[in-house]
């Protein structure tokens, strides 16, 4: 994930430095935030969309076929992005130009621009980096699982990786060669951050470890492991040497990168996880993203006064023990992309509502894989049945719905006699 790296003043945010604010819109979780030198704010979510944010007013980046993942602001009004359907998309702002990138195999989870522009880096779960040269592309290989983030070293010359493999490595930017392991961790990493001026790495992994590296040694310059895990989101302010941590837990960590201690440590949300984090260019606000389809901006100072995020109609903020099993088999695995009332949302998938008997890939505010339009399946209690049972993979090859099963009968029996009832 991206820092925020400019000096200047929050401009284009919906309140001034110091204030603490949401913004809403999407219709899914925020996955990722970037920040760009005017302030202007970048939000990925699993609605397959971008949202380039002007005070409280979202301009929709609408294209990709599955969730974006990761979102960052270029040079020359550029703005990138990537997604759960293999691609990288490139968006100029002022022309309206999309270009896509393909070539990766399965999802991209990060993206990194060269200090002089001229390389785009994309982490793949098919293990491999993607580096764009203009026209020419090279997929850097070695790592033996999934590459979940990139950052490039102070140089700019040579970049690091993270892998699910449990190690960060660095390689050279225009070959794609590795040039050292640098990290060899027995559990996954997640996330890293450069901090080009002082030298060092920061990496959050799975056994919820954040640990600090001088980048000319390799020697370990501060550990900040607690029992929360895993670490999903990173993000450095330099201007107020400041580096923030999201965890699975919920909370937020801020260390005082200067004397390396914990400045802050506030639980950001009672469920779910942070998955995205930025700073403010002025360092005052940490932009965070998690479960809820809500970006909030706290003031770092003053975190604790503000509460945590509380939309308290979002369904995964309510206790599972109080809801039937129909209901809870709805909430786990349907809810996140879809509506049971009139209108899709800007959600990943269409609105259910009144779904029984209905045509599949014909509710009109929603855009459908070429697989579901023209689909002759019509929803009842067996077709349903039969997507929950085999998987909307092997039910319906080529959808946009992601992989999964409710592999008890008496399971998939309760979410059909809920939906029954709840979508009309």
């Amino acid at each position: 994930m991206r820092r925020a790296l400019a000096v200047l003043f929050l401009l284009a945010a919906p309140a001034g430095a110091q204030d603490f604010f949401t913004l809403k819109g999407h219709g899914g979780p925020i996955m990722d935030i970037d920040v760009s030198k005017t302030g202007q704010i970048a939000t990925a979510s699993f609605d397959n969309a971008v949202g380039l944010w002007t005070g409280d007013t979202p301009k929709w980046l609408d294209g990709h076929e599955a969730a974006v993942n990761t979102v960052l602001f270029g040079k020359d009004d550029l703005v990138y992005s990537a997604s759960d359907d293999f691609s990288v998309r490139i968006w100029n702002t002022q022309t309206g130009k999309v270009t896509r990138l393909e070539g990766h195999s399965g999802k991209v989870m990060d993206l990194a621009e060269a200090p002089d522009g001229g390389t785009i880096l994309s982490a793949s779960w098919d293990g491999t980096i993607g580096l764009w040269h203009d026209n020419d592309q090279v997929f850097a290989k070695g790592h033996k699982g999934a590459v979940n983030d990139v950052e490039f070293a102070p140089d700019g010359q040579t970049f690091f990786s993270a892998s699910a493999d449990g190690t960060i490595r660095e390689w050279d930017r225009w070959s794609g060669t590795e040039k050292r392991i640098l990290v060899s961790h027995g559990f996954g990493v997640n996330r890293l951050v450069v901090n080009p001026v002082a030298n060092w790495l920061a990496y959050g992994a799975v056994d919820g470890a954040t640990r600090i590296l001088d980048l000319e040694t390799g020697e370990q310059i501060a550990d900040f492991t607690l029992d929360r895990r895993p670490i999903l989101a990173l993000a450095f302010d330099p201007n107020g040497q400041q580096l923030a941590v999201g965890d699975g837990e919920g909370y937020i960590m801020v260390i005082d990168a200067a004397a390396w201690k914990i400045a802050r440590d506030f639980r950001a949300t009672q469920r779910g996880p942070i998955w995205a984090l930025a700073f403010s260019p002025d360092g005052q606000n940490i932009h965070a993203g998690g479960i809820e389809d809500i970006l909030y901006s706290w003031p770092v100072a003053t975190m604790d006064a503000h509460g945590q995020m509380t939309n308290t109609a979002r369904s995964f903020l309510e206790d599972p023990k109080t809801l039937g099993n129909g209901e809870r088999q709805f909430k786990r695995k349907c809810s996140i992309c879809h509506t049971l009332t009139e209108g899709s949302a800007r959600k990943a998938g269409p609105s259910l509502y009144q779904v029984f008997g209905r045509k599949a890939g014909t509710v009109t505010d929603y855009s459908y894989s070429d697989t579901l339009t023209g689909s002759e399946i019509i929803w009842s209690a067996e077709t349903i049945n039969a997507l929950f049972d085999e998987g909307p993979d092997h039910y319906i090859p080529g959808t946009k719905m992601p992989m999964q099963r409710i592999a008890k009968q008496q399971d998939r029996d309760d979410l059909i006699a809920y939906l029954r009832d709840a979508s009309n």
